[in-house]
Formats: structure tokens, C-alpha cells, sequence
């Protein structure tokens, strides 16, 4: 079964399409899917505007929201009366994990899940999980005591750093060190109000991958190197932004992402975009090589890189001939359309590079590299080699 098309791709075939610049069959076949499958989506986005009647998208995902509340709240309802033996002890100590994680057992049993549980209940699931697996050692129950007594320390004054907390501790009983105190306030977020914050440097930070491409820009197969980089271009309303991914075998653009902001989302937008139009399935391994943009090296980024089995890969600061296949690919797109006239929206300006990028690049220009075939006709001939 194929994957679905992501939901910024049909957005744009939708707008395209209402434009009325082509018939729906040519538009269709032009980003390459059926003409039953667009005209389910003109009437879908007609319901989502109130011009034909139906069930919007919004009120069905309120109305599974509102569902998902109900059966959260009857959860925890039900979780809040099982404890309450456990809660009915020391207000002031508040339950101890090692006496309520039977309790958590109990409840997954019936159906009630651990995560409703140690919320609830006031400890993380990987807390639970590792007693589960082995009983809870002595020093673990030290530092959860110390902890719970420097959330108490800290809410009286919010001021305290983690000194001065440690000195609490110790009148209070807790046989700790200083730095054992430190270690416990930073795992549990306990930081003073008055911490001095530290500006953010402009300079390119360090990269969180190897150069693994070294300026190869070539590859035996599909989804196995695929490049991505950020573009901008001014219009009348602000600058507006592009992240594309770029698979170096058919030199196609299997992912994108359009917006006002260049964030860490408008990157993982044009990854996740990538990885559903070629199949999860089929994209591990595959490197994905960018530059030390802030927003290639954020957390979000690395961490949907390590999800889905793909390897990173960055090169040097300021030079662009470490990335220069997809600078090449940008280039031709200020060409053809960012410099060819002044934008006044950024929706005129957003539907202009999809409908290039779709229907010129892909499927009309011809590129001496694949043997003079556009990178759809070069995917079409030689895919069923490479799935053999």
C-alpha cells in the first residue's frame, strides 16, 4: 500500500489546482498522482473552507481529542482511588516510589497505562521500568529523598542555586556532598531565578556529524545520499523560506518544506516529508548531509535522524562546495522563478517554486547527468532494477 502524501504536498497540488491554469488531469498527472485522488482533495479542502457540507478534518480531530480527554480523565480517576492508601500517610513526605510501583503494575494489568501511572504517581516511566528490572538500590532512594527535599528547599525561595540547597539538605538531615547535590539539581531542573542566562553566540557551532560524502556527490542507488539546505527570497510581505532534500541519485527533490520562519521544524518538516514520499521501509542507512546550520544540528533534527535509522553527515564551515549539488539545485531555482519577477505574497511565491519544482524540474528538464532524462523518467526505467 502506498504512503499517504504528506499534508503540505497536497496543500499545494489543491491551491495549483484551484487556480484553474490547467485541466485537473494535466495538473494530476504533472505531480504525479491520480486525477480520482485530486479531486477527493479539491472536495475535501471545499468541506474544510464551508463550501461544501461534511465533516471538516478540525472537527474530526476535536472530536477524537475530546474522546482521548475523556478516557484520560476516567484513567486517572481511576488511578487517584487505587492510590489512595499510598497517598494517606506524611502529607509533607508524599508517597515513597519503591511502596507505589507494585501499585503501577497492578494498574497496567487492568489496562490503565504506565505512562497515566507515574504521571500521576510522581515518577517516570524509566524510573518504574528499571525496578522493575532490578530493585531500586540504596543510593537511588537517597537522591530521590534529597531530590523531593530540594523541590520543597527551592519552592520556598526560588533564589537558591544548588549551594545553597546542599546547605539545606544538610540541616535537614541528608548526608550528601556538594556535587552529588549539584548532579541531583540538574537532572531535576531545579536551577535559581536569578542564574545568569548566556547570550547565543552567531558563530557556527561544531558539527554533530562526519563529513561523509567528502564532496562525492554521486550514488549507486536510491535513498542511499540525500542532500538538504535552507533558501531564502524577499517578497512584499517578509521573506519566506525553503528547505529542500535532494536524493543524489536521480538529483530529485523527494522532500520540501515552505515557510515564514527558518526554524528547527521548517528542516524536520522537509526530512519527514522525504522519509513518507520514498517509505520508511526504504530509507535506512541513507546519509543525509547538510551544513552546521543551527537548524540541522538542533536536538529535534538529530533525534528524527537516529528515529528512523538515517546517518548524519555535515561539512566545513563556509563552504559551499561541500554541499555544491545541492547550491546547484538552488541556484536553478533562483533562475527560473525566485529572480524572475517581484513576489508581492508569500502564497504567490510558495506555489510558484512547487509548481516548477513538480512539474519543470521533475518531469520536463532534462539533465545531461542521467543521461538526458528528468529525474522522473530516470526513476521510472531504473527502479524496477534496483528493487530486484
Amino acid at each position: 500500500m502506498p504512503a499517504p502524501h504528506p499534508e503540505e504536498f497536497r496543500d499545494d497540488v489543491v491551491a495549483v489546482a484551484r487556480k484553474g491554469e490547467a485541466p485537473i488531469a494535466q495538473i494530476a498527472a504533472d505531480f504525479g498522482i491520480s486525477e480520482s485522488c485530486l479531486r477527493n482533495w479539491l472536495r475535501q479542502a471545499d468541506v474544510e473552507d464551508g463550501v461544501r457540507p461534511g465533516s471538516t478534518a478540525a472537527e474530526d480531530a476535536e472530536l477524537r481529542e475530546a474522546r482521548r480527554k475523556i478516557r484520560l480523565l476516567e484513567q486517572e480517576n481511576e488511578v487517584l482511588r487505587r492510590a489512595a492508601p499510598y497517598l494517606a500517610g506524611e502529607p509533607e513526605a508524599g508517597p515513597v516510589p519503591k511502596m507505589t510501583y507494585p501499585l503501577v503494575l497492578d494498574l497496567a494489568a487492568d489496562g490503565i497505562p504506565v505512562a497515566v501511572a507515574c504521571g500521576l504517581l510522581g515518577f517516570s516511566r524509566q524510573a518504574f521500568y528499571s525496578w522493575r528490572a532490578s530493585p531500586v538500590s540504596d543510593r537511588d532512594l537517597v537522591d530521590a529523598y534529597a531530590t523531593n527535599t530540594a523541590f520543597e528547599v527551592h519552592r520556598d525561595d526560588p533564589g537558591f542555586g544548588y549551594r545553597f540547597i546542599a546547605d539545606e539538605l544538610a540541616e535537614a538531615g541528608h548526608e550528601i556532598s556538594e556535587r552529588r547535590v549539584w548532579k541531583v539539581c540538574s537532572q531535576a531542573g531545579i536551577v535559581s531565578a536569578h542564574a545568569r542566562k548566556r547570550g547565543r553566540s552567531k558563530k557556527p557551532g561544531p558539527p554533530v556529524h562526519d563529513d561523509l560524502v567528502e564532496r562525492d556527490f554521486t550514488a549507486p542507488g536510491p535513498n542511499m545520499v540525500w542532500l538538504t539546505d535552507i533558501t531564502e527570497h524577499p517578497t512584499a510581505q517578509g521573506k519566506l523560506y525553503l528547505c529542500a532534500v535532494k536524493d543524489v541519485w536521480s538529483r530529485r527533490i523527494v522532500g520540501y518544506s515552505i515557510d515564514s520562519r527558518t526554524t528547527s521544524h521548517l528542516a524536520l518538516d522537509a526530512l519527514e516529508m522525504a522519509i513518507a514520499r520514498r517509505g520508511r521501509d526504504h530509507v535506512t542507512g541513507c546519509v543525509v548531509h547538510a551544513d552546521r546550520g543551527s537548524q540541522f544540528r538542533s536536538r529535534r533534527y538529530v533525534a528524527a535522524l537516529h528515529r528512523h535509522g538515517l546517518r548524519g553527515s555535515m561539512g566545513r564551515v563556509a563552504s559551499s562546495a561541500d554541499n555544491a549539488a545541492m547550491e546547484s539545485s538552488f541556484s536553478l531555482l533562483q533562475k527560473n522563478v525566485l529572480n524572475s519577477r517581484r513576489w508581492d505574497t508569500r502564497d504567490q511565491l510558495r506555489l510558484a517554486i512547487v509548481t516548477w519544482t513538480e512539474r519543470t524540474y521533475h518531469r520536463r528538464r532534462r539533465q545531461r547527468a542521467l543521461g538526458k532524462l528528468t529525474p522522473i523518467e530516470f526513476e521510472t526505467i531504473n527502479r524496477a532494477a534496483h528493487a530486484a
